[in-house]
């Protein structure tokens, strides 16, 4: 799958009777510029906006975001804080996974191919056109062991990880 580009992606919502409105072209030239391994959430993507004086209404950005997860140009990421993560999808070389804890929401990207070419082969012996193939791995980081992971863990709790996620100088954009 080539990366998207305006042209491009307005010629496949051209194709599908939709429009290249300025908020899909703003919010796709975000996730081109996101530095690898960052993801956004809706509502980071909305605070992301609203901070550079982008004003997209969060109803405009979640159907944007779904629109372009449906069309390939984004991945839908399941990670562990019960919301939704976006991120561009990829060429396959660059293509990724994802090692979550679901503790601190620390996420790891691994490649592996062979993952890759078994989805590939599934979906040649069905009949299919593979867009995205993903494995997420929900697991617990080391502090989290560490420290006792899930008996001797307090209630409140926090993992250092998410603690400096957390810096309010900051933009968090992965987790």
């Amino acid at each position: 799958m080539p990366p998207y580009t305006a042209a491009s992606l307005k010629a496949e919502l051209n194709s599908r009777g939709w429009r290249l409105t300025p908020q899909r072209e703003t919010i796709l030239h975000v996730f081109q510029n996101l530095p690898r391994g960052n993801h956004l959430s809706a509502e980071e993507l909305f605070h992301l906006l609203d901070k550079r004086g982008e004003p997209i209404s969060l109803s405009t950005i979640y159907r944007s975001v779904k629109l372009m997860a449906r069309m390939g140009i984004l991945r839908e990421l399941e990670l562990a804080e019960g919301h939704k993560h976006y991120e561009l999808n990829q060429p396959f070389p660059n293509h990724h996974h994802h090692l979550v804890c679901i503790q601190c929401n620390q996420t790891i990207e691994f490649k592996n191919d062979s993952i890759l070419k078994q989805a590939m082969k599934q979906v040649d012996k069905e009949g299919f056109q593979l867009i995205d193939c993903q494995l997420t791995i929900h697991s617990i980081c080391p502090e989290a062991l560490r420290m006792g992971w899930p008996s001797a863990l307090p209630s409140n709790w926090r993992c250092t990880r998410a603690i400096v996620a957390e810096d309010p100088h900051e933009v968090s954009t992965h987790y």
